[in-house]
């Protein structure tokens, strides 16, 4: 999310609507991102299970994409493009990821952030139904996402003879995750704020 500072959205004067709008928007730049991601992983990982499971993946971040934008649309709006979003903040600390282990470990990062995220919002005691029934799907597809995306990776790092690999690479994602989140927490905190 932008910092509020250098955006001239007056949050105040926002509708509780507008604030949906706007975070949904986000989570549908996020999901759009994560696509894209995916997409590229796709010439990678070339054995038949692993594109089973990636074409049913990408499938599902679309979808999670559409159900984000049908909400935004059910709310009588349209979404708003974001540019300056979780991913694109995300990738601009960490660059392009070296190699296999680190595309798939920057994945697994990313599905843990979205989880945490929807839990998060699901728990707000002020969420409509619609909104915690899109919440509620797309939550579920990111367990799924976050157990075969790691096993994959752990898998590659012990063929390569590498097993310690994975961890390392978890953990510099994790690290740069939890410094872009917390320049984001504040701000959608104030756009969930109604």
């Amino acid at each position: 999310m932008p910092d509020m500072s250098e955006v001239k959205i007056n949050l105040s004067e926002m509708s509780p609507t507008d604030k949906q709008v706007l975070i949904f928007s986000f989570y549908r730049d996020a999901e759009l991102r994560g696509a894209r991601l995916l997409f590229n992983l796709l010439h990678h990982l070339k054995d038949a299970e692993a594109q089973l499971k990636m074409s049913r993946h990408l499938a599902d971040e679309t979808r999670h994409a559409w159900l984000w934008t049908k909400r935004i649309a059910d709310l009588g709006a349209a979404p708003i493009l974001i540019d300056d979003g979780y991913q694109r903040r995300l990738g601009m600390r960490t660059g392009v990821p070296k190699d296999l282990i680190d595309l798939l470990a920057l994945t697994v990062v990313v599905e843990e952030r979205a989880r945490a995220r929807y839990m998060q919002h699901a728990a707000r005691p002020d969420v409509d139904a619609e909104t915690l029934g899109v919440l509620k799907a797309v939550t579920e597809d990111e367990s799924w996402h976050l157990s075969w995306i790691e096993r994959q990776m752990r898998e590659i790092a012990r063929e390569q003879g590498k097993p310690e690999r994975a961890d390392q690479a978890l953990e510099r994602y994790r690290e740069i995750d939890r410094e872009v989140w917390a320049s984001l927490a504040a701000d959608e905190a104030k756009l969930l704020e109604t």
